[in-house]
C-alpha cells in the first residue's frame, strides 16, 4: 500500500515538473521534448513530449564509476553541463572544463565502441547505434543537462558533477534559429554560407578543401550523405551505407591546430574552415553547436511526419560544378574519392512543415 502511494506521488511530481519545464521555457527557444535517463540498471530511458506522451529509448545497461579527464580536445568548447557531442555511436557530455581540458561522461549504445569515452566513464543504453537517443531523438550540441536526485530537486549537471546511481539525467531539447541550408564552396577561400529566412550570412571561409574519404569510426552506423557526428569541433559526414566504414570531416581552424588533429594538414579527408571574423568557430552555432544531429533512420518515428522526415540533416554535393546530387559512395581510405567535388550543401534539421501557415495570394 505504502509503495503504491509512493509511486503515485513520484508520478505526480514528475508530471508537475514536466509541466513546469515546457511552460517555463519563456522567450528562449521552445522545448521540443525532454529526454530522461534514469541511472538505474534495467530502467527505461524515455523521450517526453509536451503533451506528456512518452517514447521508450532503451533500457539502462551500464553505469559510470568515474568521469574522464582530460577528455577529447573539443569537449572544452562545449558549455559545462551540456551535450558536447551528438553522434550515432555516442553522446558525450562536458561536466566541467579544468586546466583548458574538458571533463566528460558519455552515453553509448550497448553494442558499439566510442574511443572518446573512458572505460568506466559511460552510461550504456540497450539501443541500436544510430537510432533513438543516437538518431532521431538525439540532442544537439550545447543542449543543457540537468540532474534529478532520487526523484527530487533538479540541479545543473555542472553542479552535480559525476551523476550517481539513482539520479536521472534530464535533457531539455530545443530547436534554435538555424539556417535552413548551408552551402560550402570547396576551394581555398571558398564561402560557407548559411541561408536564413532573412537571407544569406557568411559563416566561414574554407582554408583547406576536401578531396578524400577515410575510415572514421561510427560511419558504419549511418547512411550516405548523413551526419555521423557533430561536436563543438567537427562535422562528420558518412559516405557509405550502414554497415560500411567511410566518410569525411569538417574542422574549424582552431581545432585543426591541436595535436589531436595534426594529420588534417597532411591528409585529404578533412576540410578546414575559419571564421570570417576574430571570433573562433569552435563551439559556435550553427556549424558546431545547437543545430546538427544524426537524425532519424531505420525504425525511428518521431511525433509526426514532418519531424520524422525533417529531423535528419542531408548532405548533397556538386561535382565539377555540375548539378546538385547525392554524395558518391566511397569507403575506407581513398585520398582522391572527392577530388572533383566543388560544392557541399548541408540541410539543417527541422520539425515543422516548411510552409506551415503560408496562404498563397488568390488575386482577389
Amino acid at each position: 500500500m505504502f509503495s503504491t502511494t509512493l509511486r503515485k506521488l513520484r508520478a505526480a511530481r514528475l508530471a508537475l515538473l514536466l509541466i513546469l519545464f515546457f511552460a517555463c521555457s519563456g522567450e528562449a527557444a521552445p522545448i521540443l521534448y525532454i529526454v530522461r535517463i534514469p541511472l538505474v540498471l534495467g530502467e527505461e530511458a524515455q523521450a517526453v513530449l509536451p503533451d506528456g506522451k512518452t517514447i521508450p529509448l532503451g533500457k539502462v545497461a551500464a553505469l559510470p564509476t568515474s568521469s574522464r579527464w582530460p577528455g577529447y580536445t573539443a569537449s572544452k568548447w562545449a558549455p559545462p553541463g551540456s551535450v558536447a557531442a551528438s553522434a550515432v555511436n555516442a553522446v558525450h557530455l562536458t561536466l566541467s572544463v579544468e586546466k583548458e581540458r574538458g571533463r566528460t561522461v558519455s552515453i553509448l549504445p550497448r553494442h558499439t565502441v566510442a574511443p572518446a569515452a573512458g572505460e568506466q566513464s559511460f552510461i550504456a543504453l540497450d539501443s541500436p547505434a544510430g537510432t533513438g537517443f543516437f538518431g532521431g531523438w538525439a540532442p544537439p550540441v550545447a543542449t543543457p543537462v540537468l540532474v534529478q536526485r532520487n526523484g527530487g530537486a533538479l540541479v545543473p549537471l555542472e553542479e552535480r558533477g559525476l551523476p550517481r546511481e539513482g539520479d536521472t539525467l534530464v535533457f531539455e531539447v530545443s530547436e534554435s534559429e538555424s539556417p535552413y541550408l548551408i552551402d560550402i564552396e570547396n576551394r581555398p577561400g571558398g564561402r560557407v554560407l548559411g541561408w536564413y529566412e532573412s537571407g544569406p550570412r557568411l559563416l566561414a571561409r574554407v582554408i583547406r578543401p576536401l578531396k578524400g574519404v577515410g575510415r572514421f569510426g561510427g560511419t558504419e552506423f549511418q547512411n550516405i550523405g548523413r551526419i555521423r557526428a557533430n561536436h563543438s569541433g567537427v562535422i562528420d559526414v558518412s559516405t557509405t551505407p550502414r554497415g560500411v566504414v567511410g566518410g569525411f570531416q569538417i574542422l574549424p581552424f582552431l581545432h585543426s591546430k591541436s595535436q589531436e588533429m595534426s594529420s588534417a594538414w597532411q591528409l585529404t579527408q578533412w576540410m578546414i574552415i575559419a571564421s570570417p571574423t576574430d571570433r573562433p568557430l569552435p563551439g559556435t552555432a550553427p556549424l558546431f553547436s545547437s543545430n546538427l544531429v544524426p537524425g532519424s533512420q531505420m525504425t525511428d518515428v518521431l511525433w509526426d511526419m514532418w519531424s520524422t522526415y525533417g529531423r535528419k540533416p542531408l548532405v548533397l554535393c556538386r561535382r565539377a560544378g555540375g548539378a546538385w546530387q547525392r554524395l558518391p559512395e566511397a569507403s575506407g581510405r581513398n585520398d582522391s574519392a572527392l577530388g572533383d567535388l566543388t560544392h557541399l550543401r548541408i540541410y539543417s534539421p527541422f520539425t515543422e512543415e516548411p510552409q506551415k501557415g503560408f496562404v498563397p495570394e488568390t488575386g482577389k
